[in-house]
C-alpha cells in the first residue's frame, strides 16, 4: 500500500522533472545573427592579434575581455547604443581593474563580486536594458582576481580593457554611418504590420491575440523612439518617424472607436493593404515612391473617415524633410522616476538585485573556502545560473549551463592541452566568439559550451596547464557546485515573492489609473503644457506601476511551483489594466476633454477603488455602474471589461 502510495506521489514529480529537463534542452527556431557573430569575433580576436604582434600576447588577452562589450550591441537607436556601449566598457574596465586590486583580500573581493553583480542587474532591470546584464561584469572582475597577483598592476589592466572596449563601441556603432535612424524604422515598420494584421483579424477568433500584439509593438515601439531622441540634435528622418508613430496611434484608437460604435465589426481588406503599403516603403530611403494608396470602392461616413487617416500618413511619407515640423511632445520618464520606481520596497527589480548580490557573494565565500586553483568558477557558474528572469528559468539555466559547461571544459582542455600558440589562440577565440553569438539565439546550453570554452582559453592560455585529469575533473566540480549554490539560492529567498506581490501592483496601478483619470476630467489642464519635465505626476505614477505590474505578472509565470492555471486567468485582468493605461495616456492629446461633474468623479472614484480593494483583498469586486464619458466609448468600455476581468480572477484566486 505504502508502495502504491509512493509512486502516486513521485509520478508527478518525475514527470514535471522531465518535462523541465526536455524544456531546458529544446532548440528554438530564430535566424542566424550572422552580422553580429562575426563582429564579434573580430572584437574579440583584434586585441589579441595586436598584443601578438606587438610582442605581448599576455597584453592582448587581458584586452580581449573588453570585447566583451560587444555583446551588448542589440538593436536599439544608436543615440542609447553609444551610451550602452560606453557604459558598458567603462564597467568592464573598473571591474577588471577592481578585481586586480582586491586579488590578495578575499573577503573583500567577495564582498566586491556581489556588489558589482547587483548594481549591475539593477541598473539593467530598472532602465529596461536589453542585454545580458551582469554575467560579463562578474566574469571580468572574476578572471582578474585569478591573475597574477599585483594590484599595482590595476590601473594598466584596466586601461587594457578600455582598449578593447573602444574597439566594440566603433564596432558596434559603425552601422550608424550605413543607417542612423535603422533601429527606429523598424520599430515604426512593425508598428503598421501588426496595425494591418490587428484590421485583418477584426472580427474573427484572433482578433484578441492580435490586438494584444499591437499593443505590444506600441509599447516597443515608444521605447525605442524615446531612446532614439537627442534634446540637442533634431533631425527630420526622426521627426517623420516620430509622427508616423503618432499618427498609427491614432488610426488604431479610431478603428476601436469604429467597432464599438459599429454592427459590423469587418473592415475593408483595403485597409490592411494600405498600411502594409506604408510599412513597405519604410524600407526605402524616402519612402514615397513605395507607397500605392488602396482608397475604398464603396464605404459609409466612418469608413472613409478612416481611409482620411490613412491618406495623412501617406502625406507624412511625401512631405519634404525641412517641412518636418516635429510638433510631438517628447515625454521621458525623469531619471528620479525611473529609480524611485526601482527602489519602492516592493520593486521586484529591486528584491532580484539584492537577492542576486547576496547568492554572488555566498558562492564567493564559499569558492574561497575551497582553496583550489581558480576556484571563481564556482561564482562564475552561480552567476550565470542566476542569471535566468525567472525561477524556471534559472532551473533551466542551471541544467544547461551545468551540461554545456562540462561540454566546454572539456573542449577547452583538449585545446589547451595541445599549447596552443600565437595565431592559433587568435583563431581559436575569434571562432568560440563567433559560435557562441550563433547558439545563443537557439539555446543556453549550447552556448555555454563555447563560452567556458573562450574563457578558459583567455584566462589559461599562457598558464602551463596541470595534469589533463586534474584540471578538467576541478573545473566541472566548480562549475556543478556554483550552478547548485545558484539554484538552491533563488528557490530558498522569495520564491513566491512576485506571486505574494501582484495583488498589491494590480491595487496599486489600478489606484494611479483613478489619480490619472481625475486629473484628466476634472478640468485640470493635463496635457496642455508640453515643456515636459512638467509631465503629469500621476501618469509618470501609472507608467511606473505598469512596468512593475507587468514584470511582477511575467516573473509569477516563472515560479516554482507556479500556479500557472490561475494566474492564466488572471492575464485579462492584467491586460485590460495595460489597456486602460495606453486609452488614459491617449486621452491626453485631446486638450477639449468633457470635465465631469463632482457626482460623475464620485462614481468613478467609487468603481475604481472598489477594484483596487477588491484586487489587493483577492476577491471579486461588487459591480459598480460605471458612467458614460461622451466621446470617450473606448475607455468606459475598458473600465466596464476590466470590471468583468476582475470578477474571473477574483474567482481564480478565491479557487
Amino acid at each position: 500500500m505504502d508502495d502504491k502510495k509512493d509512486s502516486t506521489f513521485l509520478g508527478p514529480i518525475s514527470s514535471a522533472l522531465s518535462l523541465t529537463i526536455k524544456q531546458a534542452f529544446t532548440i528554438k527556431r530564430s535566424p542566424m545573427p550572422w552580422e553580429k557573430a562575426i563582429s564579434a569575433g573580430i572584437c574579440a580576436g583584434l586585441p589579441v592579434l595586436l598584443g601578438l604582434l606587438l610582442g605581448n600576447l599576455p597584453y592582448g588577452l587581458i584586452a580581449g575581455i573588453g570585447s566583451f562589450t560587444y555583446l551588448y550591441t542589440f538593436h536599439v537607436p544608436y543615440a542609447h547604443r553609444a551610451k550602452k556601449l560606453f557604459f558598458a566598457l567603462l564597467g568592464m574596465a573598473l571591474s577588471v581593474g577592481l578585481g586586480t586590486f582586491l586579488a590578495p583580500y578575499p573577503t573583500a573581493a567577495a564582498i566586491a563580486v556581489g556588489i558589482i553583480g547587483a548594481l549591475a542587474v539593477f541598473i539593467f532591470g530598472a532602465f529596461k536594458i536589453a542585454g545580458p546584464s551582469a554575467i560579463f561584469f562578474v566574469l571580468g572582475f572574476l578572471m582578474s582576481t585569478g591573475m597574477p597577483i599585483d594590484p599595482a598592476l590595476a590601473p594598466l589592466r584596466a586601461g587594457l580593457v578600455c582598449l578593447g572596449g573602444a574597439l566594440s563601441w566603433m564596432l558596434g556603432m559603425i552601422g550608424w554611418l550605413i543607417q542612423p535612424f535603422g533601429p527606429e524604422a523598424h520599430a515604426v515598420t512593425k508598428v503598421y504590420d501588426e496595425l494591418a494584421a490587428f484590421i485583418d483579424s477584426a472580427g474573427t477568433e484572433h482578433d484578441k491575440a492580435a490586438r494584444q500584439r499591437l499593443m505590444s509593438t506600441l509599447t516597443m515601439a515608444n521605447d525605442t523612439l524615446l531612446a532614439g531622441h537627442l534634446s540637442w540634435r533634431s533631425s527630420a528622418p526622426y521627426n517623420r518617424l516620430l509622427l508616423l508613430y503618432d499618427h498609427a496611434n491614432t488610426i488604431f484608437l479610431n478603428i476601436l472607436e469604429h467597432l464599438e460604435k459599429s454592427d459590423s465589426v469587418k473592415l475593408p481588406s483595403e485597409f490592411g493593404a494600405s498600411l502594409r503599403a506604408i510599412a513597405a516603403s519604410l524600407d526605402y530611403k524616402n519612402g514615397s515612391d513605395a507607397c500605392q494608396f488602396h482608397p475604398p470602392k464603396q464605404a459609409d461616413e466612418d469608413v472613409e473617415r478612416l481611409f482620411a487617416l490613412i491618406d495623412e500618413a501617406y502625406a507624412i511619407l511625401r512631405k519634404p524633410g525641412p517641412q518636418l515640423d516635429q510638433g510631438i511632445p517628447i515625454s521621458k520618464p525623469s531619471l528620479k522616476t525611473v529609480l524611485g520606481g526601482a527602489f519602492d520596497k516592493n520593486s521586484i527589480v529591486f528584491f532580484t538585485a539584492i537577492r542576486y548580490g547576496t547568492i554572488l557573494t555566498l558562492a564567493a565565500v564559499i569558492a574561497n573556502s575551497v582553496h583550489s586553483s581558480h576556484s571563481y568558477w564556482i561564482t562564475l557558474s552561480c552567476a550565470a545560473v542566476m542569471s535566468g528572469s525567472t525561477i524556471m528559468a534559472t532551473f533551466h539555466r542551471s541544467i544547461q549551463r551545468s551540461a554545456g559547461t562540462i561540454a566546454g571544459v572539456l573542449l577547452a582542455t583538449l585545446l589547451l592541452s595541445g599549447k596552443p600558440e600565437g595565431l592559433v589562440i587568435v583563431i581559436a577565440i575569434v571562432l568560440l566568439t563567433a559560435l557562441t553569438e550563433l547558439a545563443i539565439v537557439y539555446n543556453y546550453g549550447i552556448a555555454a559550451l563555447f563560452i567556458t570554452s573562450n574563457s578558459l582559453l583567455l584566462a589559461e592560455s599562457t598558464s602551463p596547464l596541470v595534469e589533463f585529469s586534474y584540471f578538467a575533473s576541478a573545473r566541472i566540480i566548480d562549475v556543478v557546485i556554483g550552478a547548485l549554490i545558484g539554484l538552491v539560492g533563488t528557490l530558498v529567498i522569495g520564491s513566491r515573492q512576485a506571486s505574494n506581490l501582484l495583488p498589491h501592483f494590480m491595487a496599486k496601478t489600478i489606484r494611479s489609473q483613478q489619480q490619472f483619470l481625475l486629473d484628466l476630467f476634472s478640468g485640470s489642464p493635463v496635457g496642455e503644457d508640453h515643456s515636459d519635465d512638467q509631465d503629469s505626476i500621476e501618469r509618470s505614477k501609472m507608467r511606473t506601476n505598469l512596468t512593475n505590474l507587468k514584470i511582477v505578472y511575467t516573473t509569477a509565470l516563472g515560479e516554482i511551483p507556479s500556479h500557472k492555471q490561475a494566474l492564466e486567468l488572471l492575464w485579462p485582468a492584467i491586460f485590460s489594466i495595460e489597456q486602460l493605461g495606453y486609452l488614459l495616456e491617449s486621452c491626453m492629446k485631446y486638450t477639449g476633454r468633457p470635465v465631469l461633474s463632482d457626482e460623475t468623479l464620485s462614481q468613478m472614484l467609487l468603481v475604481f477603488g472598489t477594484m483596487a480593494n477588491a484586487a489587493e483583498r483577492r476577491r471579486p469586486p461588487a459591480k459598480k455602474s460605471i458612467p458614460e464619458i461622451k466621446g470617450y466609448l473606448n475607455l468606459t468600455k475598458e473600465i466596464h471589461d476590466l470590471q468583468e476581468a476582475l470578477q474571473v480572477s477574483g474567482s481564480a484566486w478565491a479557487s
